[in-house]
């Protein structure tokens, strides 16, 4: 039996197109006489992208979606979306490899951003990937050249615990 979604036909009118898992829906701009699209991903309730949208030749309405114009607002939304994830994995995951007694040191900082409790943690890897440290640190710590050779230096002691 298959599911509900794919027995559902497809919706493909001049404000509002649907396929390859996207709604694109032209809605008019409150910022001004024009009109805009919005893209949403298939299961999502806000809008992935929302742009300008072209005005129509009687200069009042929309022009109208077609299979060209929703092919290009798919990859431009796809794009968008995938430069969004990779900026947000870049923020959660960073490294910085640093100089300690017995060769170079990576120390990664992952942040957890947990909607209760949101925390991070350090680790420090020997040039073989083998965990040298791990310690679990506040959200906002700054991981940097300077933060990481620091913890290096200080032989793992937990930044900002005061040990040396």
């Amino acid at each position: 039996m298959t599911e509900d979604t794919q027995d559902t036909p497809l919706i493909q009118e001049p404000r509002l197109w649907q396929g390859d898992d996207w709604t694109a829906k032209v809605i008019k701009n409150d910022d001004d006489d024009g009109w805009a699209v919005a893209m949403f991903k298939e299961g999502e309730t806000e809008a992935a992208l929302i742009g300008p949208w072209t005005m129509g030749r009687d200069k009042k309405n929309p022009k109208p979606l077609d299979g060209n114009a929703f092919i290009t607002l798919v990859k431009t939304a796809s794009e968008f979306v995938r430069r969004h994830e990779q900026q947000l994995h870049a923020s959660l995951h960073q490294s910085v490899i640093v100089n300690g007694l017995a060769g170079r040191i990576t120390v990664l900082l992952d942040i957890v951003p947990d909607d209760d409790n949101p925390f991070a943690v350090l680790t420090a890897q020997d040039e073989g990937g083998d965990t040298l440290a791990e310690v679990k640190l506040e959200a906002g710590f700054k991981l940097n050249r300077q933060t990481a050779q620091a913890w290096v230096d200080a032989g793992f002691a937990k930044p900002g615990s005061g040990r040396r």
